[in-house]
């Protein structure tokens, strides 16, 4: 009796929860010390350097990219930190300047590179749709 009592109750706060809107906080775009911080990790799950995906965490305040974050990857870190130099081009822009930036990829870190870049541009676009 106890169990159905506690499934009962469980099942009841699912459904509360869906109704009032008490679900999870969005895992892909959080608030912190007045920063809207967006980590593209689910968001870009298909983008793919040489050896799987480069995720990034992108730090935003008043709409300007106060700094780009690499999440952990499995590239071959002497690539991966000459194909960082790309972030640079981000930073401090505003969002809608940035997402109109065309930046090259580094040469001799191309795949990584070309990720990082997909991964800021995929994490803007959702920070526009979602602020």
């Amino acid at each position: 009796m106890k169990n159905r009592t506690f499934l009962a109750a469980c099942v009841g706060a699912v459904i509360l929860g869906a109704v009032f809107g008490f679900m999870p906080a969005d895992q892909n775009m959080t608030k912190a010390n007045g920063q809207t911080v967006v980590n593209t990790t689910q968001i870009s799950r298909k983008v793919r350097g040489l050896n799987g995906p480069t995720p990034v965490k992108i730090y935003i305040h008043k709409d300007k990219i106060a700094k780009i974050e690499t999440l952990s990857n499995h590239e071959t870190p002497d690539f991966f930190n000459r194909a960082k130099a790309v972030l640079k081009h981000y930073e401090g822009k505003s969002v809608k300047k940035a997402l109109s930036t065309k930046v090259d990829a580094v040469s001799g870190a191309t795949y990584s590179s070309k990720a990082l870049i997909q991964n800021v541009e995929q994490g803007l676009k959702y920070y526009n749709a979602h602020k």
